[in-house]
């Protein structure tokens, strides 16, 4: 990655997150964290890693989605975001966003869940 399209990531990151937060009206897009955006060289496409913050596993009941739900919500609206990104963006192309989950989170936090149970284990 060179460091324009490092810069142009960063700048579709922060956008993103607030479109995300004031504009997007999907129910199905809870509380959704960009986590990392990976930009092509010739700015054709964008990969959007995310998490949801408010998820629960597949096929749970509640008012919270799953993240099959929120992949679905994130990319119906793919087309609102990147015409509201070329508004806001001062660069001749806007890439097309592909949405990929971003598990990390849930692996880190898996991980933490089952150190502390070694920790509570051994005491």
């Amino acid at each position: 990655m060179t460091r324009r399209t490092e810069r142009i990531g960063e700048q579709i990151r922060g956008e993103l997150a607030r479109l995300l937060h004031e504009e997007v009206t999907d129910p199905r897009v809870g509380l959704v964290t960009i986590t990392r955006i990976d930009v092509a060289p010739d700015l054709s496409h964008a990969k959007v890693f995310w998490s949801a913050l408010d998820a629960v596993p597949h096929g749970s009941r509640g008012e919270k989605h799953s993240d099959a739900e929120t992949a679905k919500g994130l990319a119906s609206a793919a087309g609102f975001l990147r015409s509201q990104l070329a508004r806001a963006l001062a660069t001749r192309r806007v890439p097309e966003l592909r949405f990929v989950h971003d598990d990390s989170v849930d692996a880190g936090a898996e991980t933490l869940r089952l150190l502390e149970e070694i920790r509570r284990g051994k005491a």
